[in-house]
């Protein structure tokens, strides 16, 4: 019996959004039929909406990926297990505790089954954890948490930083998972010496195949390797291997189409090593947030009134409420999410309404109409009939029919002005 594909992914977000999609369905394509699939749940165990965060991943796995997943913590024969966001530190107390935790490490060093952790359950990976909720929302002093150290079965000494690119807070720094430049440059400090920094940027996949040792970056962003005074960086599409991230982290060698320090007087130059790509099918990416894809649209809309294109404008609203759709299993709901691309969804459709006039057809064209026939009357009070017959011709060539009649004017429209 061939041995089972064995995978290790790590996300930095957007793991149950469109733009992970084909990530997943490459990897679960790899397990053959049926795959026996499972949502490790514990990273957000303690909120009381956990049923419903299980149940929209559930959905979006069956829906998107064609994958029938069960949440549930006996992964030891799991082809496929999964994990995403919460408390990072919540779930290693959890998997340190019970058996989760070796059996992780177990499936990484036996190269067997895929095993794909995002966010939350990303930053457990390395051999340090940051304790995100702690120090972001909690106002603890920066520090390490010990990690599961996944990586360490593959020779790789890091602490893994989802959200590396995170730029929700605006006037302050949130990227490296919401630490900023600050904290995290004095947090590497407190590092094993021998370790660096895997920054994995949001709505970005780095798939490691633990069969070929082949490595693909893929989704929106890119993965980085810090280390103290230098870093790396690998933009989506990238291919390298196994071997050349140890390197990188180790100092040793740059990954292919980067650069690195010239080596000392006397000391040879590494030969390359030619990455096995890992072929899974192509990710195209336009806006790949909700966020973006919100103000596309808006856009969108914004540009349909000027050119008084209706049609248009009323695409751009359905166009919206489709991705609300594809997006409504997303467990992070990265820039507001769901809830403010609804808010925006509504503000266009009262836009488009203000644009469907259901007054009578009279009743509008009467400011334009009774002003004239007013000039009209003074012109023929002061017998300057040809002028006012000119009015009366104008206004006929427009579609008003104007008659006399006993103490004024009497004025209609065709159908066609109805």
């Amino acid at each position: 019996m061939p041995e089972r594909y064995g995978a290790l992914v790590l996300m930095g977000s957007g793991e149950t959004s469109p733009t992970m999609v084909e990530v997943h369905r490459g990897v679960v394509r790899r397990l053959g039929n049926a795959p026996r699939a499972i949502l490790l749940d514990t990273p957000y165990a303690f909120q009381e909406n956990a049923a419903d965060i299980s149940a929209r991943a559930r959905r979006y796995f069956a829906g998107s990926v064609g994958l029938d997943v069960v949440a549930a913590e006996e992964i030891g024969t799991a082809d496929w297990v999964f994990s995403g966001p919460g408390s990072p530190t919540y779930a290693l107390g959890r998997w340190t505790a019970t058996a989760v935790g070796a059996d992780l490490r177990a499936r990484v060093r036996a190269r067997d089954g895929a095993t794909v952790l995002a966010s939350a359950a990303a930053c457990t990976a390395g051999v340090a954890t940051v304790p995100v909720y702690e120090i972001y929302k909690a106002g603890a002093e920066p520090h390490w948490r010990e990690g599961l150290d996944l990586l360490g079965a593959l020779g790789l000494r890091v602490a893994v930083i989802p959200h590396y690119d995170n730029a929700e807070g605006g006037t302050h720094d949130t990227r490296y998972c919401y630490l900023g430049e600050r904290r995290l440059a004095r947090m590497e400090r407190e590092l094993p010496q021998d370790a660096a920094v895997l920054g994995i940027d949001e709505h970005t996949a780095v798939l490691i195949d633990l069969s070929s040792e082949g490595v693909e970056v893929l989704g929106r962003g890119g993965l980085t390797v810090r280390r103290p005074g230098e870093q790396t960086f690998m933009g989506a599409g990238s291919t390298t291997t196994l071997a050349e991230l140890r390197g990188l982290v180790a100092g040793e060698r740059p990954a292919p189409g980067t650069t690195a320090p010239s080596p000392a007087p006397g000391q040879a130059t590494p030969e390359p090593v030619t990455p096995e790509p890992v072929t899974l099918d192509p990710v195209t990416l336009g806006p790949v947030t909700l966020g973006e894809v919100t103000r596309t649209c808006v856009a969108r809309f914004d540009a349909a009134l000027a050119e008084h294109d209706q049609a248009a404008a009323t695409q751009a609203v359905l166009d919206l409420e489709a991705e609300i759709v594809k997006w409504s299993a997303d467990l992070e709901e990265d820039e507001g999410g769901v809830g403010q691309a609804r808010e925006a969804l509504r503000h266009l459709i009262v836009r488009l309404g203000r644009l469907a006039d259901t007054r009578d057809p009279r009743d509008r064209i009467a400011p334009l109409v009774e002003p004239l026939l007013a000039l009209r009357g003074r012109l023929r009070d002061q017998g300057a009939f040809d002028t006012a017959d000119a009015v009366r011709a104008a206004l006929t060539a427009g579609g008003v029919s104007v008659s006399d009649v006993p103490g004024g004017h009497r004025w209609t429209c065709p159908p066609a002005h109805r």
